[in-house]
């Protein structure tokens, strides 16, 4: 038996929607401690997925892409994550499955050459790469005359980009509000890239200079007051800014009151509706987490995690019966 347990992320943003330069996508991420996906697989004749049939449906697709001729594989999932909220459930599924069957049947490859097998990271490579290494991730997107248009990585067959930066992410403590409901995916995701793109060239510098000269020097130094500030700025610019608009108004309230209740920065993940805090200590953390449930219970319903990053990859356990 094998057990694979990988963990979620948080989008942070888009980089480059605009190609005028030749390449797209582009995008950074924090990998999270919690919540997470743990999955258990065994050798078996056919596929067979126990759990969460949201995500069922991805890991059985998973498993053809990869399973030799004639065998098949049971899996049972164990913990599950939320599907389209902004965690990356899908890649973490078919990652952790073609892990499973990676494993199982010798088949050797490595976690890239597995994420493209089963077609994930064809916009962003933040969740392959964080299935991998784990940390805080900025990724480098794809030549467009390669990609040869704007789309999102369920529409997208392209590999993962390159990972240009991973660092590990400091002990900031994360508000993670969970609500209730879905973010865009599938049929209107794609639209919503055919709508929005290509976006205007200034936004694309605007988000560049954030990430070059303000994010990535805080990460470095640790400064979590100038990492808070370049969070906030990015869901004001670019492709951020399209799916902020996207949000609900009670998704926008804890947002603003995040910011403004001791979160250094704050943001949606991806197409939301997830939405993230960091703070300064774990104090903080448990005071704006239980002010963000009641804002919850009051609105969408949902749940409110404590947690913070994850500094290494999915963990792998066991081996070939």
């Amino acid at each position: 038996m094998i057990k694979v347990v990988s963990p979620s992320r948080l989008h942070l943003t888009l980089i480059d929607l605009n190609a005028e330069l030749g390449r797209v996508d582009g995008g950074a991420g924090i990998t999270l401690e919690s919540p997470h996906l743990e999955i258990s697989a065994t050798e078996a004749d056919t596929i067979e997925v126990i759990g969460d049939p949201l995500l069922a449906g991805k890991m059985k697709k998973a498993a053809h892409a990869l399973l030799p001729e004639g065998k098949g594989i049971r899996l049972h999932i164990n913990n599950s994550l939320p599907d389209h909220v902004g965690l990356g459930s899908g890649t973490q599924a078919a990652l952790s499955t073609a892990v499973a069957v990676n494993g199982i049947y010798g088949l050797g490859k490595s976690v890239r050459e597995l994420a493209v097998a089963v077609g994930r990271g064809g916009t962003s490579g933040i969740g392959v790469a964080a299935f991998e290494n784990g940390g805080f991730i900025l990724d480098g997107g794809h030549k467009f005359k390669d990609k040869g248009a704007f789309s999102p990585s369920s529409a997208s067959r392209m590999p993962p980009g390159p990972v240009l930066f991973r660092r590990n992410f400091p002990d900031w403590p994360i508000v993670l509000v969970i609500p209730y409901g879905k973010g865009a995916h599938d049929a209107e995701e794609v639209d919503l890239f055919k709508k929005f793109c290509p976006l205007p060239l200034a936004e694309v510098q605007e988000i560049s200079h954030v990430i070059l000269m303000q994010m990535l020097p805080a990460l470095v130094e640790e400064d979590l007051d100038n990492f808070g500030r370049a969070i906030n700025h990015i869901q004001t610019a670019g492709f951020k800014r399209r799916e902020v608009e996207l949000q609900s108004q009670p998704v926008l309230d804890i947002m603003n009151y995040m910011r403004e209740n001791g979160a250094n920065g704050s943001g949606v993940s991806s197409f939301g509706p997830v939405v993230y805090g960091i703070v300064g200590s774990v104090a903080e953390g448990k005071k704006l987490q239980q002010e963000t449930q009641r804002m919850l219970d009051e609105s969408l319903g949902g749940k409110v995690l404590l947690t913070k990053a994850r500094n290494q990859g999915a963990d792998i356990f066991g081996g070939p019966d």
